[in-house]
């Protein structure tokens, strides 16, 4: 019997259809989950399957800098893109039927023409969720935000987008949006050069995480759970920070 030749593949066949499962999308209901794949965009034969069926769409944990071939999900109403690579420069294609867009903790530094750009693509965009970015200056990402920060960056946020009901981790409020249609225009918070510097070059930008400090501190996507508040919600993908919002028609 001839020995078995070097490079032989032992490996059982169960396990390499496993493995290939493991890297293909998980697609049910409209729900599509792309998660943890380190891609730089939205993979052509991801988009050539599934983008007309779609109509929520997750694709947090990954390293996504452009938006190239999103237009194609014509369907989509949710949009779910935590944890990713997306700056300032990248470019939101228009969809009228988005809903619930989702940008947790990526690059973007400057919201002038972040809000330019989603009253312009977005429409219909009721629930928006920027936490963890420098643009949103709250404590979770920066110790030296208080909640007057914020509150000015909400009041400039739905100055912009007047038509949100749910504004990163909490619903908008009636006096709120009173507050913001008479002054919203001038809340945008400036932040000194020195620490635009920073966080350009990465020496110190801040590092928000919804996991705890700790020993216990859980690194591995898989494992990832979280919420906000006390609210009821519905929660379409394990992995994603964002999709976690109240649908509720009375908000």
């Amino acid at each position: 019997m001839a020995a078995p030749m070097e490079g032989d593949s032992n490996t059982d066949p169960a396990q390499k259809d496993e493995e290939q499962d493991q890297d293909r999308p998980i697609f049910s209901d409209g729900q599509l989950s792309y998660l943890g794949h380190d891609v730089e965009e939205i993979p052509p034969e991801v988009i050539a399957e599934y983008a007309e069926k779609t109509v929520r769409l997750d694709l947090s944990f990954n390293r996504i800098q452009s938006l190239h071939g999103l237009e194609r999900f014509t369907q989509l109403e949710e949009l779910i893109l935590d944890n990713n690579e997306l700056s300032d420069d990248v470019i939101f294609p228009s969809m009228s039927t988005l809903t619930t867009l989702c940008l947790n903790k990526n690059r973007f530094l400057e919201l002038e023409p972040l809000m330019q750009q989603l009253k312009l693509r977005f429409p219909q965009l009721s629930y928006l969720s920027l936490l963890g970015n420098a643009a949103c200056p709250n404590q979770l990402s920066s110790t030296e935000k208080d909640e007057e920060d914020y509150q000015r960056y909400r009041y400039y946020v739905l100055f912009h987008l007047p038509q949100l009901k749910f504004l990163d981790s909490s619903g908008v409020q009636q006096a709120e949006m009173i507050e913001a249609k008479r002054r919203g225009q001038y809340m945008q918070v400036v932040r000194p050069a020195e620490e635009k510097e920073e966080e350009e070059s990465g020496e110190a930008a801040p590092q928000y995480s919804p996991l705890p400090t700790g020993p216990q501190q859980q690194s591995d996507t898989d494992k990832h759970l979280g919420f906000y508040g006390k609210s009821k919600y519905t929660y379409y993908g394990r992995h994603s920070e964002g999709n976690r919002f109240i649908r509720n028609k009375d908000l």
